[in-house]
């Protein structure tokens, strides 16, 4: 395994409604971000597709307005499919780059979206996807709910990769799958920007003894239609999401960011031998598991509507 790699978290926002531009956008920071010698780039949670920041769907307790349904037919039209350009166009540029890529997009399979975390490894393209197992709030509204079946982690010279999508980083059973599976480098792409943000990403990063990395959107309301509902209010100026990216290291400091002040890629220089020297007296599935006491069952069977014998 390398023993030191450059990485990077991509702070750009969105085209919400414009899925393309903004995998165009993708293609032209992940060529930035390989100039700057990252090997592997994280972006934000629903970068493709788009985070419907401020919207409720038009649905109070007990109904659904009109405009609602047509707010979903247009996020529903925005929504990638997995064999689209967007994907399509990443996987060429990670072919040629040869990075190692994690993004977040809402994905579109039938009627329904999800909020799914991509994973590219350069020549190999599209090599898994994760599915939020848990929307949060009114997120449950407008997205479906991954299953275990879509909780990998995938081998690379560098290190063990995963991602955890936002709030699920506060789902400690899953935390302690992806710390099972012997993640090394732990991505968050989110859509949290507070001030707690942070520290909860540090705390995570000293549990698992990894690096994480954590990828937002800085993105303001000019970049979202006209007619986009938002309780945040039209000033095409209003900060919707203010980013606060950041990498941490295995003992919990901060190597780069967080970062508010606007879109931005950040990079870090990772010794992979921290992993080992932080486990000496932490391993969260080893040495201080207490299996005897504690033991976690994870069901990764895929889990269908419909079976055909």
């Amino acid at each position: 395994m390398t023993e030191k790699v450059r990485v990077a978290v991509a702070q750009i926002a969105a085209y919400p409604e414009d899925s393309v531009a903004t995998a165009e956008k993708v293609v032209t920071t992940l060529r930035e971000a390989a100039a700057g010698g990252a090997r592997l780039v994280v972006f934000p949670e629903a970068l493709l597709g788009g985070y419907p920041k401020g919207a409720s769907f038009g649905a109070p307790i007990g109904m659904r307005r009109p405009e609602g349904r047509e707010a979903y037919r247009r996020y529903h039209a925005a929504a990638i499919d997995l064999d689209g350009p967007e994907v399509g166009m990443i996987a060429a540029v990670t072919a040629e780059t040869g990075q190692f890529v994690v993004i977040g997009v809402i994905e579109r399979d039938g009627g329904t979206v999800y909020c799914t975390a991509l994973y590219f490894d350069g020549e190999k393209g599209l090599v898994g996807k994760h599915r939020k197992l848990m929307p949060t709030a009114a997120e449950r509204l407008i997205w479906g709910f991954g299953d275990g079946s879509t909780l990998p982690v995938f081998e690379t010279p560098y290190g063990t990769v995963g991602a955890v999508i936002c709030w699920e980083n506060y789902m400690p059973a899953l935390r302690m799958y992806m710390y099972h599976q012997g993640v090394t480098i732990y991505c968050a792409p989110t859509a949290d920007d507070r001030d707690t943000w942070i520290p909860s990403m540090q705390h995570i990063a000293m549990e698992g003894r990894c690096f994480v990395l954590t990828a937002c959107q800085h993105i303001t309301r000019k970049a979202y239609a006209g007619d986009h509902e938002s309780a945040l209010g039209d000033d095409p100026d209003l900060v919707m999401m203010r980013g606060g990216s950041a990498i941490i290291s295995p003992l919990g400091q901060v190597l780069a960011g967080p970062d508010f002040a606007g879109e931005t890629v950040l990079y870090a220089d990772l010794d992979m031998g921290e992993i080992a020297r932080g486990k000496y007296d932490f391993d969260a599935t080893g040495h201080y598991s207490r299996p005897d006491v504690f033991q976690l069952s994870v069901d990764t069977r895929p889990k269908r509507a419909v079976s055909t014998i």
